[in-house]
């Protein structure tokens, strides 16, 4: 049986009607998932993963489709603007999205910032996912190797205890100006006798689980993140009191675990290429008048 031309060219409009209407064409890529970025990091940390209601999704899931992916200290408003207008709808964050530990936003349901923040993501299909625990249970925990670098500690570290970071003498007020100058930050704040010397270091970035007690047993100076006033502080303020010359000196939590997000993207980059990857830095949220 003959055919005409206009009938194979009816034909073959709706047959390719009927491909599309089916789904994508074939050989057409599908989307790089949430799921597929998680996947990687699990596969790839190096320690087993231990579940829990912190590392988890805060806005999308798994089969969110992502088009980039940025590391930050925190998902503030203002890096989601900007992870936005970079084009990166995937967010991992080290800290909370919504202000309180797991991200519980029960009681902002009728708040007005919740309200405008959540519609903020939704507008741009954010995706956020958070990590943290797995990050400090990593070896080594980035968050800590990202400070030391900063501060031009790591050709110090003791051969006796990797916790310690052993430097030529200086003068506690030297060492703040020094740590303030290579982190250049604002908020800094010293306990202890300016003139005293110091040699040996310690690191409490974040905001520790432990008490700065015992890392004060090996060490002339701790810088932290942030400690409880009633804690750490309290601790350093009485070891000045007590007369021992030892210091302490507080940067602020942001900033003392930003570059560990940076060493992240970094990371991510090793065994996610399909991707584009950056860090935003969260900045400082203090100034000083």
């Amino acid at each position: 049986m003959k055919h005409s031309s206009r009938e194979f060219s009816r034909r073959g409009f709706i047959a390719a009607g009927a491909i599309a209407a089916a789904g994508p064409v074939f050989g057409q890529p599908a989307p790089f998932t949430a799921g597929q970025v998680i996947d990687r990091i699990q596969k790839n940390l190096g320690v087993p993963w231990r579940g829990g209601a912190t590392d988890t999704f805060k806005t999308g899931g798994p089969e969110s489709a992502v088009k980039g992916i940025v590391c930050t200290m925190m998902s503030t408003f203002d890096v989601l603007k900007r992870s936005a207008a970079a084009g990166k709808n995937m967010i991992i964050t080290h800290e909370p999205t919504f202000w309180t530990g797991n991200d519980d936003v029960s009681q902002f349901q009728n708040d007005p910032l919740y309200k405008r923040k959540l519609a903020f993501i939704k507008e741009h299909d954010l995706v956020i996912w958070r990590f943290h625990d797995h990050l400090h249970a990593r070896r080594p925990d980035m968050s800590h190797i990202g400070l030391i670098r900063q501060l031009g500690w790591d050709k110090y570290v003791s051969a006796e205890n990797a916790q310690v970071y052993t430097f030529p003498p200086v003068t506690l007020k030297e060492l703040a100006k020094d740590v303030e100058k290579r982190l250049n930050i604002k908020g800094i704040r010293v306990i202890g006798d300016p003139a005293a010397k110091v040699s040996r270091g310690g690191i409490a970035q974040g905001a520790p689980p432990f008490h700065v007690a015992r890392l004060f047993q090996q060490v002339d100076v701790v810088v932290a993140g942030e400690q409880r006033e009633w804690e750490g502080v309290e601790y350093a303020w009485d070891l000045q009191s007590a007369g021992e010359q030892k210091g302490m000196i507080l940067i602020g939590h942001w900033v003392s675990e930003e570059a560990g997000m940076r060493l992240a993207a970094d990371w991510l980059k090793t065994f996610i290429t399909e991707i584009p990857i950056e860090w935003i830095s969260a900045g400082e949220p203090f100034w000083r008048p």
